[in-house]
This record gives C-alpha cells, sequence and structure tokens, in this order.
C-alpha cells in the first residue's frame, strides 16, 4: 500500500542511519534493510566493470572506438542544449526534463532523484517523485552526500513497478549491482558525471572564501572553460578562473578519500550519462544503450543537438597535475605557481589548454592518476582490487605501472 500523503509534493521518508563504513559516499545501500548489501555492491570494495558493463551494455569497451578507453560504452555521444532552457536548472534542464518525460508518458511511476533539503537550499535530500510537475524542484545542484538508493525499498513497498533513477557513478554501480534483486519491471537508469563531492558543511565554507555574502549565492558551476560561474540573487554573475580560486585556504581533506580513488568518473553504468566536460559551453550526453536511445528519444525536438568538438593537447596538463598531485602527499594538488602569473595563465588555458572531448580525456586521466596516487599512500593494500584494467591503461602514458601485487591476474 502507498503510505505517500498525496498532497505532498514529494515523497522524502525518513532514512535509517547508515551502517558505518571505511569507504563510503553513503549512497543509501547501508540505510536499507539489509547493509550487508554493501559488500556486494560498493564499487570502493572490489568492483567488475567488465562484468558489469557486460551485463548492462551487452558488452565491454571497444578497442576499435578509442574514446570508450576513456568514457565507457556508447552508442553515440552528442553535444546538447534544450532549446527552451528551463529556469533553475544547472544547465539547460536535461536530466530534469527527462524525468518529466518519463512520468508524462507513463514509462515510469516514480523517479529516484534528489531536491533541495528545507533548511538548506545546497544540501541533497532524496525524493521520490511522482508527478512530472514536480520534478521542476530537482533542478540544480546540490553539494553534500544523497543516499538516494535508500528510497529503492519505499518505492517498491508503494508498489511502484517502473521506476527511473538518477544518480552519480557510486550510487549506480550499487544500483547496478542490486537491480536484478530489487525485481523492478522497468529501470531506467539517468547518470550524471561525478564532479567529486564534499560535506554540505565544508561547501559551505567554500562559498564563505568566495564572497562576503555568500547566503546570496544561488548557483555555482565547474565549467569545461576553466572557470567557476557563480550567480547571485540580485542577478550579478561573476566568473572566477580555476586558477585563482582559493584551493589553498581548503581543508586537505575537503574532498574525501572516496571521491580521489572513484574509477567511474563519467558514469559507465547508466543508459545515459548527462554531463558537461565535453559541451563547450552545452550538455555533452553519452546514448549508451537501446533505452538510453528511448530515453534522449522522450525529449524530441525540444533538445538541440550537435556533434562534440575537440581542441588543444592534454598530455602537459596531466602531467603537471600528476606532479602537483604527488606534491601534495595527500592534500589537494596546488599548483606551483607565482600569484602575478596565475591571472594571465587564468586568461590562457581557455584558449589553449585542451577543450572539449579533450578536456573531458584529461579530466578522465587526471582522476585516474590520482586514484592510483591515493590509494598508494592511504590503502596500498585495497589497490589490487579497486583499480580496474582500464584504469592501469589511462595511467599508463603518464609512468604509473602496478607495482608487485596490485593488479589482479
Amino acid at each position: 500500500m502507498d503510505s505517500r500523503n498525496d498532497s505532498a509534493p514529494l515523497f522524502a521518508p525518513p532514512l535509517n542511519a547508515p551502517a558505518p563504513r571505511e569507504l563510503c559516499t553513503d549512497c543509501g545501500v547501508s540505510r536499507m534493510s539489509d547493509p550487508k548489501q554493501c559488500g556486494q555492491a560498493c564499487q570502493f570494495i572490489k568492483p567488475n566493470y567488465p562484468a558489469m558493463e557486460l551485463k548492462v551494455h551487452g558488452r565491454t569497451r571497444d578497442a576499435a572506438k578509442p574514446d570508450e578507453a576513456f568514457f565507457g560504452p556508447y552508442r553515440r555521444m552528442v553535444q546538447a542544449a534544450m532549446k527552451r532552457p528551463r529556469e533553475g536548472a544547472q544547465w539547460t534542464g536535461i536530466t530534469t526534463r527527462i524525468g518529466e518525460r518519463l512520468l508524462e508518458t507513463g514509462a515510469v511511476e516514480a523517479v529516484i532523484t534528489m531536491a533541495a533539503d528545507p533548511a538548506d537550499k545546497w544540501k541533497p535530500r532524496p525524493v521520490l517523485v511522482t508527478r512530472a510537475e514536480d520534478m521542476a524542484q530537482c533542478r540544480g545542484m546540490r553539494m553534500g552526500y544523497a543516499p538516494s538508493l535508500a528510497l529503492l525499498e519505499p518505492a517498491r513497498a508503494a508498489g511502484f513497478k517502473r521506476i527511473a533513477v538518477i544518480g552519480i557513478p557510486c550510487q549506480i554501480y550499487a544500483l547496478r549491482a542490486l537491480e536484478q534483486k530489487l525485481g523492478f519491471e522497468r529501470l531506467y537508469v539517468i547518470g550524471t558525471p561525478c564532479s567529486d563531492n564534499t560535506t554540505t558543511e565544508a561547501f559551505h565554507g567554500f562559498l564563505d572564501l568566495l564572497s562576503d555574502k555568500p547566503e546570496t549565492i544561488t548557483y555555482l558551476e565547474f565549467r569545461a572553460d576553466y572557470h567557476v560561474e557563480l550567480r547571485f540573487d540580485d542577478g550579478r554573475i561573476q566568473e572566477i578562473p580555476f586558477l585563482l580560486l582559493p584551493i589553498s585556504k581548503l581543508p586537505s581533506d575537503f574532498f574525501p578519500i572516496t571521491c580521489r580513488t572513484c574509477v567511474d568518473y563519467t558514469n559507465t553504468l547508466a543508459d545515459i550519462t548527462v554531463g558537461y566536460m565535453a559541451g563547450r559551453g552545452e550538455q555533452w550526453l553519452l546514448v549508451r544503450n537501446e533505452r538510453g536511445e528511448e530515453l534522449l528519444n522522450l525529449l524530441g525536438d525540444e533538445v538541440r543537438l550537435s556533434e562534440p568538438t575537440s581542441a588543444g593537447k592534454r598530455a602537459a596538463p596531466v602531467k603537471g597535475f600528476l606532479k602537483n598531485t604527488e606534491l601534495a602527499a595527500g592534500g589537494l594538488p596546488v599548483r606551483g605557481m607565482p600569484n602575478w602569473l596565475r591571472p594571465f595563465m587564468g586568461w590562457l588555458m581557455p584558449k589553449v589548454g585542451p577543450r572539449g572531448l579533450e578536456f573531458a580525456r584529461a579530466r578522465v586521466e587526471m582522476k585516474a592518476v590520482e586514484t592510483v596516487l591515493h590509494l598508494r599512500r592511504a590503502y596500498k593494500h585495497k589497490i589490487k582490487n579497486m583499480v580496474p584494467a582500464h584504469v592501469w591503461a589511462l595511467v599508463k602514458p603518464y609512468g604509473l605501472a602496478p607495482e608487485d601485487g596490485e593488479q589482479q591476474k
């Protein structure tokens, strides 16, 4: 029986406390009735991406398509934007519009996603959405842990048989690992690339460094043109080059070790990945399978599509990132550059640095480098099980190779 209050726009049931875990992003599985499921579902224990890709997409990464080494299996990649951008959306609203269309057409009975916590606009709150018009409340970026998968059991208990889940990679890996056991008749998975997470409290500290009135910030986005965009409640927009961000003032654990050891930046196991990295100011879609095609087709002529482009060279920035990560010794990799040079480099990088697909490749390689270095420093005994073969292939051009005992045979 559905225990929801039908007058309530969003269903956000109370959640169990998370079970304590050593490496955990609180995806929600440990809050379910059987928290021991984490052992089979968590990507930070012993992920098996070849088997999972075969299960979800019917194949593994194709060596004849070089970009699959970076981004995982896909049918096609496109640059995209809603022709009529949605107010309050992080970009133009593609992700939430797909959720709306799934509910409008009856393809699903509910969408599991997140909205803003009533007490804090930046804090994510997992919600179960059953009305298309309520997806508008889920637009925009939140920062913090969102145990969205904890809502899978309430969704099933409510009698929903067709659902969609919108989530980040660590959530989606766990979802796929449990998919068969959950027993939904139809499951659509809309993935967003991870952009590194932190706690909501730590994020507020970051906002405090960016403005003397952080409470007036309504929007923040790390853009692919090497700038952070801030919007304020008075309509003002501020763009800050990455190199001028106050990274050195952040605590060394601002990004948790889980985010620094993530091996699936592009949400490989989603039906469709909706992100920004190769979008050149728009969004970047990876349609991964037949169900992903179905999701994109729901948008019809509401969306404008074009071919992704690529420019610049990634090798030097990735090598620089590797060196800085090594020098940081577990802290944040702050680029060693004189302050007088930073404004010039902030102006130069969008013009000569990697852009479009090359920017996306660079970010994936940086994440792979970061994973190996941080696991060697903090969890060397876990590296054998946590680092898949495709990650070792990504770091090989930069002189990183598995040491004794670091790779499964």
